[in-house]
């Protein structure tokens, strides 16, 4: 297994590579460029080509890229063409934020859409596994957006049972300490600050595991009728095992090796998810620094980020090939 593991590691140093050269290369080719983004209505052919030499941007690709490529070697990523600050500085204060809303969301998914999948599929063409079908169709056709809206709407707005947007009351003089919310609340002892953390994290977190949640909850059903009509099923009935035993032992451990992989996919999915879902509650974010950097053709940013979502979502799927032996005895990995 630790062989396996390392040649893994080691293949991330070209997807990481090929990635960055197809990345730089896109940004580039984008209309406008930063310099047209940064001077707004200002703007001169004279401004921006006095703009582009300061930045860089007149340099052939090539060249660009090669600076580029020895800079981020040393850690540097540059700094933020519309802030001015370093990149990782930037993400490191933002990506708290993001961490704690899609692992809340993938969570939520997890924990609520494997267990109605195997319902579903266990009360096959019942109301119940209708309705779930039907459910799920929903939650993967309405756009994240929308249904963050209606959310908002109705259970801050109209209802008042959560905050509308943020991650904090402004009221709520809370100790920084790791920039998770939650988690610096309970290490400080001030549990009011925990408390205001959840309750703003509920409606986005939601709104963020519904089309996961969905498809969870479809894979999850046809992978548990896979197995159900497996004839080492059928020989554990007729042994007469234990109904618990057979769906836990037998059914649901075999039928997990699927869904194992649509969450690690349905993972690295969800950072596009969160560029929508924070800008409706105002989450400040990964997702706000995306969506800002493309406004802004802030190339440095942009780059970093995507960057940073390949590595992460590299190594989620590697975790996943390694819970299939924890999930499965007879995978092997080499």
């Amino acid at each position: 297994m630790l062989r396996f593991v390392v040649r893994r590691l080691v293949q991330v140093v070209p997807t990481l590579l090929i990635l960055s050269v197809l990345l730089f290369a896109w940004l580039r080719s984008l209309p406008g460029g930063p310099a047209g983004a940064l001077l707004g209505d200002k703007a001169t052919p004279e401004g921006i080509a006095a703009l582009n030499r300061t930045l860089g941007l007149d340099q052939p690709i090539p060249i660009q890229y090669l600076r580029y490529l020895g800079r981020a070697l040393t850690g540097d990523f540059g700094a933020s063409l519309v802030s001015g600050d370093p990149v990782l500085a930037e993400i490191g204060r933002a990506l708290p934020a993001t961490i704690e809303l899609s692992v809340t969301a993938l969570l939520i998914a997890i924990l609520a859409g494997i267990p109605l999948g195997y319902l579903a599929a266990r009360y096959r063409g019942r109301p119940w596994d209708n309705a779930t079908i039907l459910a799920t169709l929903v939650g993967v056709a309405v756009p994240v957006f929308f249904l963050g809206y209606v959310l908002k709407q109705v259970f801050a707005v109209e209802l008042g049972l959560f905050p509308p947007s943020g991650r904090v009351s402004v009221d709520i003089d809370a100790t920084r300490v790791t920039g998770f919310a939650i988690l610096d609340g309970l290490l400080t002892r001030e549990f009011d600050a925990s408390a205001d953390a959840i309750a703003h994290l509920v409606l986005p977190a939601i709104a963020l595991a519904t089309i996961p949640l969905a498809v969870i909850v479809r894979i999850t059903r046809a992978s548990v009728l896979d197995v159900l009509d497996s004839d080492f099923v059928r020989t554990a009935n007729a042994k007469g095992l234990a109904p618990g035993t057979v769906r836990g032992r037998h059914v649901l451990r075999n039928a997990l090796l699927p869904v194992s992989t649509t969450i690690g996919l349905q993972t690295g999915l969800l950072l596009a998810g969160a560029v929508l879902t924070e800008k409706v509650f105002n989450w400040g974010g990964l997702g706000t620094l995306i969506a800002e950097g493309i406004e802004r053709r802030d190339y440095p940013r942009l780059q970093a980020i995507v960057l940073l979502g390949a590595l992460i979502y590299v190594i989620v799927n590697l975790l996943v090939d390694l819970s299939y032996a924890l999930i499965d005895p007879r995978v092997r990995l080499r």
